[in-house]
């Protein structure tokens, strides 16, 4: 058994003082304060003391990192994953853009396939981020391979072949189709890189959609006049809504304005971060594209951002110090949140008997100390 003291626990929906924690095997087994839980004399032990302990964090949008690209090497998914948790994130969706349909496969083929022995942050399943998705809106994606929604391009796709999230553009002609075929199967399918008008937007939620991907970004600008696909995004309550929080990709006062109109229990924190993540300034691959990297932003050549050089904590810190937020609200955003989009708020994203035991301990200025992953400690900032 693992026995965890000291420090202050969210689960996140409550805040727990002088927490304690006992953990059996890969599963919580108890959750209350140092008051009420006595370790078994066997127990390994582990002093939280002034730690925060919060719900593994869990990344929606995440194309590699560590001079790795899921898109150009799917190889690489288990590298990356064996060092995320340094960066607190104990589950992900490695994400998959624009490319030929035969490197989905090849990544299906590698997530079904974990090495011996693995310990690292877990492949959920894939985000597939293309190749439906309009042309006018392709940002970072290489246009030759964009094509329309079939409904025979995605016939292998479910969440037991591995494929989690889909996003496309609801305006393309046979989207419909595919977002009803997909949502039936238990893939969320969310809208993104995309032109479509309020209507267009509302009619993909109600063939399914469940998902805005990093909200702002590849869609047109929200218009009071004309609220296009943010406008559907921010008041439609049955979406989820990612935002990529770097002050980069979205203003400061937007992300503040974002949190007032969806709150902890719509809002997802992506990183949507690429090979460069850890690696520093320089040149680094996102697909085929060469994308130039200084200290705070990827970007192609032509300046069009590429994804992101973004961590989770550092969203987390970034959520706080903007919109002043209470701590349990934004852990809820890369936690319980992206867990229960997923469907899998049964074992994920709390820290609740019965949950799995993956936990991110972080310092009081929300920087990562360490990561639990099925009980174990994979991850120490002092190690």
């Amino acid at each position: 058994m693992l026995y965890i003291h000291g420090g202050t626990l969210y689960t996140p929906q409550q805040e727990i003082s002088h927490a304690a924690l006992l953990i059996k095997g890969e599963r919580i087994l108890a959750v209350g304060s140092t008051n009420t839980i006595t370790p078994p004399d066997n127990a390994q032990t582990f002093d939280a003391s002034g730690l925060i302990i919060a719900p593994g964090f869990i990344d929606l949008q995440f194309n590699g990192a560590f001079g790795h690209d899921f898109t150009a090497d799917p190889a690489s998914i288990w590298l990356v994953a064996a060092r995320y948790p340094s960066l607190g994130v104990t589950a992900f969706l490695p994400t998959i853009i624009t490319s030929p349909l035969k490197n989905v496969a090849h990544a299906q083929a590698i997530i079904a396939r974990p090495p011996d022995d693995f310990q690292g942050a877990a492949p959920l399943g894939l985000h597939i981020e293309g190749p439906f998705l309009n042309p006018q809106k392709k940002g970072a994606h290489n246009a030759a391979y964009l094509r329309p929604p079939s409904l025979d391009a995605v016939a292998e796709w479910s969440p037991e072949s591995g494929v989690r999230l889909v996003t496309l553009a609801p305006e393309l002609p046979g989207a419909r189709e595919v977002i009803a075929a997909l949502t039936a199967r238990g893939i969320v399918v969310s809208a993104g890189h995309s032109i479509a008008t309020y209507e267009e937007a509302e009619a993909g939620f109600d063939a399914g959609i469940r998902y805005g991907t990093h909200l702002f970004n590849a869609m047109p600008a929200l218009n009071h006049r004309d609220p296009g696909l943010p406008g559907a995004l921010l008041t439609d309550t049955r979406l989820t809504v990612g935002l990529i929080a770097d002050g980069i990709h979205t203003h400061p006062a937007m992300i503040a304005l974002v949190w007032r109109a969806l709150g902890p229990d719509r809002l997802s924190l992506v990183t949507d971060a690429m090979a460069a993540l850890g690696m520093g300034p320089g040149k680094h691959m996102l697909g085929e594209y060469e994308v130039f990297v200084d200290a705070a932003s990827a970007r192609l050549a032509d300046g069009v951002l590429a994804g992101s050089i973004l961590s989770l904590d550092a969203a987390l810190r970034n959520l706080t110090r903007i919109t002043g937020c209470a701590l349990a609200d934004a852990l809820a955003t890369v936690t319980t949140t992206p867990a229960t989009l997923l469907g899998l708020h049964a074992e994920r994203g709390r820290i609740a008997p019965g949950y799995l035991a993956d936990l991110t301990l972080l310092t009081p200025d929300l920087h990562v100390a360490g990561t639990v992953i099925r009980g174990k400690l994979v991850y120490s900032a002092q190690l």
